[in-house]
């Protein structure tokens, strides 16, 4: 099984709350598939964890700031848009931002074809929702965090 190293970002703004992307799939392997996720993606060649983390910072959401440490971690087997099965190694980075303006223009159309909205979630919302949210462990992630963990 091939391997997919990636950075995903708990992107926080000034009230604490967290950015998250709807994905929804029409079509292809993950047709029918509707979830919240962090914004991130894979590390590409020679880049390091936390390089890749502030280029899919821009890319996904136009935003820049500065990218914190790694973290989380976590493992997990799933299958791409494209029907192949990876285990993921996905390294977590806060990242705490002002505006609260996402720009997409930087998203490529495979993304912008499946992120199909993004919502700023509270930790109370986060705790009460019954959407599927990933990574499964958010709140946990959130509680390591001391700056927004309140």
């Amino acid at each position: 099984m091939k391997q997919r190293l990636s950075s995903r970002l708990l992107v926080f703004n000034s009230r604490n709350d967290l950015l998250l992307f709807r994905f929804t799939f029409d079509d292809g392997p993950l047709c029918g598939q509707d979830f919240w996720s962090t914004p991130g993606g894979g590390l590409e060649n020679g880049e390091t964890y936390q390089e890749a983390a502030k280029r899919e910072l821009f890319e996904e959401t136009g935003l820049i700031s500065d990218v914190g440490e790694e973290i989380g971690q976590r493992n997990a087997v799933f299958k791409t848009p494209d029907g192949e099965f990876v285990e993921a190694d996905e390294r977590y980075f806060f990242v705490k931002v002002t505006s609260n303006k996402v720009i997409t223009t930087h998203q490529t159309i495979h993304e912008l074809k499946v992120m199909k909205e993004h919502y700023w979630w509270s930790k109370s919302e986060l705790m009460k929702t019954d959407k599927t949210v990933f990574p499964e462990n958010i709140i946990e992630l959130i509680n390591q965090i001391p700056e927004v963990s309140e």
